[in-house]
């Protein structure tokens, strides 16, 4: 027998990188890579500090002789790694996506005469759930198996990861429907008492102490807004329709003094803008390590900035800014996502950018799960006032969640079969 380390320094530059099967009762080899010995005697399973038997190192010499024969060791410079892309399409992709993504800091301006339309709630509701299903989607499918170093074409975790999707939305589904039968029972059996408590349970939800209120619009602490006739409105990722007409344009247009803005325009700004340079990490790391994963990632951003941006660019507004001062503010936090995706681009290619996918995945979580899927019922609960009403509002629920989680499925499932 003999050492490990006698057989690592004969085996130092040799090397066989196995795609290694389990075939009958032996290994099959193919190279690829030059490996160490160190790396052979950990694919035989065999300790490297440890002594060798006859019969272990007989089990290793098929692919000694291999190595010898073939000297794969000797090619290793000309190996050229061809998954990763290109610098120039790694900035040029990356910087097209985040200034796609900062437009939608400007559609604050172009949306504003839909927001007096009946059906804009349906259009956000849609936008809202898409956002959700990719951001969900992105961070099970994309970024925390980077995290994790898994490979989908060899790891074969889109299974698991589609269960796990699985039983977010058979919870979810089942949650709405026991919720309209059970809106239905009280609405036939306990009509006026059912009526009475849910007025009870809306003021208790939303008390009327309003920590800021300009131009008519009240920003409650819970993010829900109340109209002049008391109605329950929008919530924050949203806008009171009717609270449109208040605002004079003229008076918008000339700008008023930023001393006269409330502090909750300067805190969104501010959060935003981390909110944004996060963003522009995930999406610059991702597209060091593939261009579709870093179109997949800047999809799921994508959908969530557009209610976002409109949410931000109403509360600019209802605190005091001019639309000018909203938009300008607005596109400033958003672009501190070009920094955020310089910095993902540095560290991804100079370092292991793992950690900031793992960050990336878990921000992605809570931002769907706990900031907007609780939005989006509230948006449901609000603004539904009768079952045809109710009905289609599960609906758009429904297809956003479905159409964000097809294409971010479709993404990494064909990602690796097309070629740019």
């Amino acid at each position: 027998p003999c050492s490990a380390l006698l057989c690592t320094f004969v085996l130092d530059p040799l090397g066989t990188d196995p795609e290694v099967s389990h075939r009958n009762s032996g290994w099959s080899y193919k190279i690829i890579l030059c490996l160490t010995g160190e790396e052979i005697f950990s694919l035989h399973g065999i300790p490297n500090n440890s002594r060798v038997s006859d019969s272990d190192f007989s089990t290793i010499c098929p692919a000694v002789l291999q190595q010898l024969i073939f000297h794969p060791c000797d090619h290793q410079e000309n190996i050229v790694d061809t998954t990763k892309p290109h610098s120039l399409q790694v900035w040029g992709f990356g910087f097209l996506a985040v200034t796609i993504i900062n437009l939608a800091s400007l559609l604050g301006l172009i949306l504003t005469p839909l927001l007096k339309k009946s059906y804009f709630p349906k259009i956000l509701t849609y936008f809202v759930g898409l956002a959700i299903g990719t951001l969900f989607s992105n961070a099970i499918f994309q970024l925390i198996p980077e995290a994790f170093g898994f490979d989908p074409k060899v790891d074969n975790y889109i299974e698991k990861a589609v269960a796990v999707f699985g039983g977010f939305y058979i919870l979810f589904f089942v949650e709405r429907v026991l919720k309209v039968i059970l809106k239905i029972y009280n609405q036939t059996g306990h009509k006026h008492s059912g009526h009475g408590e849910q007025n009870q349970c809306q003021d208790k939800a939303n008390p009327h102490k309003p920590p800021s209120s300009s131009n008519g619009v009240t920003c409650y602490a819970n993010s829900a807004v109340i109209e002049n006739n008391g109605n329950l409105g929008f919530d924050s990722i949203s806008v009171v329709s009717a609270q449109v007409r208040n605002f004079k344009l003229c008076k918008c247009l000339h700008g008023h003094p930023l001393s006269k803005i409330g502090t909750i325009a300067w805190m969104v700004t501010l959060s935003d803008a981390v909110h944004n340079f996060i963003d522009g990490l995930a999406i610059g790391a991702s597209f060091t390590l593939s261009v579709f994963q870093g179109l997949s990632t800047s999809i799921a951003i994508l959908c969530e900035e557009f209610p976002h941006e409109l949410g931000d660019f109403v509360i600019l507004l209802s605190a005091g800014m001019s639309t000018r001062q909203a938009l300008f503010f607005n596109f400033l936090s958003a672009c501190s996502c070009y920094i955020g995706m310089a910095f993902g681009i540095l560290v991804g290619n100079n370092f292991a950018p793992n950690i900031i996918f793992a960050v990336a995945g878990g921000m992605f979580l809570y931002i769907s799960l706990a900031d907007m899927f609780p939005e989006m019922n509230d948006m449901l609960r609000e603004k539904v006032t009768g079952r045809k009403t109710d009905l289609t509002f599960f609906l758009i629920q429904n297809a956003g969640l479905l159409t964000g989680f097809a294409a971010i499925l479709l993404i990494t499932l064909y990602a690796g079969d097309i070629q740019l």
